[in-house]
């Protein structure tokens, strides 16, 4: 028997951004590709609460959803290197945006994020 995937709701432009950055660390990871943190690993070092599996997943989606590229070197072991593009550069000033906001309200989500747990 197989699992019968549901068709996302699309209805308007938030449905399709939540669509394309639901996930816990895929903000993150665009915004530090933009910065140069570009292979695996250092991307792992900047977000070390999140596994190496559960980046590579967020980085699949993000890669076909055509926000970030790879580039694959031919040398042994393999490396790989991840890069923005066009489309998913234009996402990095309302990640900034969101960013801002958060560091505007910090104590008050703080507060608010550590009472409902």
């Amino acid at each position: 028997m197989y699992e019968r995937k549901t068709m996302p709701d699309l209805n308007c432009g938030l449905d399709l951004i939540g669509e394309v950055l639901y996930g816990k660390w895929k903000m993150r990871l665009l915004w530090f590709i933009n910065e140069g943190f570009k292979r695996p690993s250092d991307l792992q070092r900047k977000i070390p609460g999140a596994s190496r599996r559960v980046l590579n997943v967020q980085l699949k989606e993000l890669e076909s959803h055509e926000l970030v590229g790879k580039v694959i070197y031919p040398v042994v072991p393999p490396k790989v290197e991840y890069y923005l593009t066009d489309f998913g550069q234009s996402l990095i000033p309302l990640i900034g945006a969101i960013g801002q906001w958060g560091d505007e309200h910090d104590q008050r989500l703080r507060t608010l994020i550590l009472k409902n747990t």
